[in-house]
């Protein structure tokens, strides 16, 4: 059974982005599009979708009362919020009246499919692409994205590549990427040598 999907943005070319990263997966059905805030609701009595992929910034309704009324009128219907802003206050804001993810446009939008699939298994409840103060000044000082210290604090906690693609909504084929980049920037060969330079470096706490 396919997962159908509603996508609420009023830039036509996020829309075309979205659709376009979804279209050609076989589980997954875009059934509808709003340009306004004011045309969520509508919609989604309509085509009855698994999930919305709703903007903060919408014209006519704001973005924060579509999921207060899509969470009032349709409580089964999930909401992932698709946002430029990566305000702590708005992230908690969302997450706070119901939505079941909150996704920053920075991400990578091939990623994007496997994000939702999570959101309808209810396997991920949180935000995604949005920086922490203390990450940031850690990966300037070791020459690393963001990203890529997220996913090395991951390998030093013993994660697979799977496991590690399940929590930050990306696929095993990007968590290798990124290794890749981690292995050639710390000058190391290998995970247990990129751990063993997380712990040595202070970038992970020892359980020990």
């Amino acid at each position: 059974m396919k997962t159908k999907v509603l996508i609420a943005d009023d830039h036509p070319l996020v829309r075309s982005a979205v659709r376009r990263a979804l279209e050609d997966e076989r589980d997954i059905e875009v059934v509808g599009e709003a340009t306004t805030g004011a045309k969520v609701l509508p919609l989604v009595g309509q085509t009855r979708p698994d999930l919305v992929v709703l903007d903060l910034s919408m014209p006519h309704v704001d973005g924060l009362a579509c999921l207060d009324q899509i969470r009032r009128r349709h409580p089964d219907v999930k909401v992932v919020i698709l946002s430029a802003s990566a305000d702590p206050d708005r992230v908690q804001a969302a997450l706070t009246r119901g939505a079941t993810a909150y996704v920053v446009k920075s991400v990578d939008v091939r990623d994007l499919a496997s994000a939702l699939r999570q959101a309808v298994e209810g396997t991920v409840f949180h935000a995604i692409g949005v920086p922490h103060e203390s990450d940031e000044r850690l990966a300037e000082s070791t020459g690393l994205t963001k990203r890529e210290l997220a996913v090395l604090k991951a390998v030093a906690r013993g994660l697979t590549n799977q496991a590690i693609g399940r929590e930050f909504w990306v696929s095993e084929q990007t968590v290798k990427f990124h290794l890749r980049n981690i292995f050639r920037k710390l000058g190391v060969a290998s995970r247990t040598e990129a751990a063993r330079y997380a712990f040595e470096h202070g970038l992970v706490e020892s359980s020990v």
